[in-house]
C-alpha cells in the first residue's frame, strides 16, 4: 500500500489549479449574469423585476449540488452531452449569478438618492445615468462584499468532485482511496484550502475597513 508523499502533494496540488480555474470561471460567468440580474432588478419594466427575482427565489431555494446533479445527469438525458468541467461551470455561474445579482442590486440601491437625481438634471439617458454616475459608485459599496464571496465561491467548487470534476477535494478522495489514510491526506486538502481562501479574507476585511474610514472622514 502507497503512503502518502510528495507524489500525491503535486497531484492535489493540481487538482487546487483546478480548483482555481472553476472559481475563476464561476467568477466571470457568474458575475456578468450578476450584473444582468442586478440591472433587471431596478429596471422600471415591472415584468423584468419579477423575471429576476423568481431566477433568484427559485436558485437560492435550491442547494448547488442539486443544480449541479441537473447538469451532470440532466442535460445529457436530454440529448446535450457535457464533460464534468462544463456541468460544473454552467451551475456555479447559474449559483453566482443569483447570490452576486442580489447583492449587488443592494449596492446600486445603496447610491444615495441625490445622486440619481443629480444625474438626471444632467439631462442623461437612464443607461448614461447608469453606467457613468450609479454603478461607478455601486462598484466602490460592493467591493468588499464581493471580495468576500469569493471566498465561498471557491469552497463551494467541492461540490464538483460529486460530478466527477477532479478538483482539490476529488483528488483528495482519489488519494484517500489509494493510501488509506484520510487524517494526513485531507489535513493537507484543508490547509491549501486555507492558503486560497485566506488571503480572499484578508483582503476583504482590508477593504471594509477602508471603507469605514472613508466613510468617517467624510
Amino acid at each position: 500500500m502507497p503512503t502518502f508523499g510528495l507524489v500525491h502533494v503535486q497531484f492535489l496540488l493540481q487538482g487546487a489549479l483546478w480548483t482555481v480555474a472553476l472559481s475563476a470561471c464561476a467568477f466571470i460567468g457568474g458575475g456578468l449574469m450578476g450584473l444582468l440580474i442586478a440591472l433587471c432588478r431596478v429596471s422600471r419594466f415591472a415584468w423584468l423585476r419579477a423575471i429576476a427575482a423568481a431566477y433568484i427565489q427559485v436558485v437560492q431555494g435550491v442547494p448547488l449540488l442539486v443544480i449541479m446533479f441537473a447538469g451532470y445527469f440532466g442535460l445529457p438525458a436530454l440529448g446535450l452531452a457535457v464533460s464534468p468541467l462544463m456541468a460544473a461551470t454552467l451551475s456555479m455561474t447559474i449559483w453566482v449569478g443569483a447570490y452576486l445579482g442580489e447583492f449587488w442590486r443592494g449596492s446600486i440601491q445603496s447610491v444615495p438618492k441625490a445622486q440619481w437625481e443629480a444625474a438626471e438634471c444632467l439631462a442623461l439617458s437612464r443607461t448614461q445615468r447608469m453606467f457613468k454616475v450609479i454603478i461607478p459608485q455601486a462598484i466602490r459599496n460592493a467591493t468588499p462584499g464581493t471580495v468576500g464571496f469569493m471566498v465561498q465561491i471557491v469552497k463551494n467548487t467541492s461540490l464538483a468532485s460529486a460530478v466527477s470534476f477532479v478538483d482539490l477535494t476529488r483528488a483528495g478522495q482519489l488519494i484517500n482511496n489509494s493510501t488509506f489514510q484520510p487524517f494526513i491526506t485531507f489535513v493537507v486538502v484543508a490547509l491549501i484550502y486555507f492558503l486560497l481562501c485566506y488571503p480572499l479574507s484578508a483582503l476583504s476585511r482590508r477593504l471594509e475597513q477602508r471603507m469605514a474610514r472613508g466613510m468617517r472622514s467624510a
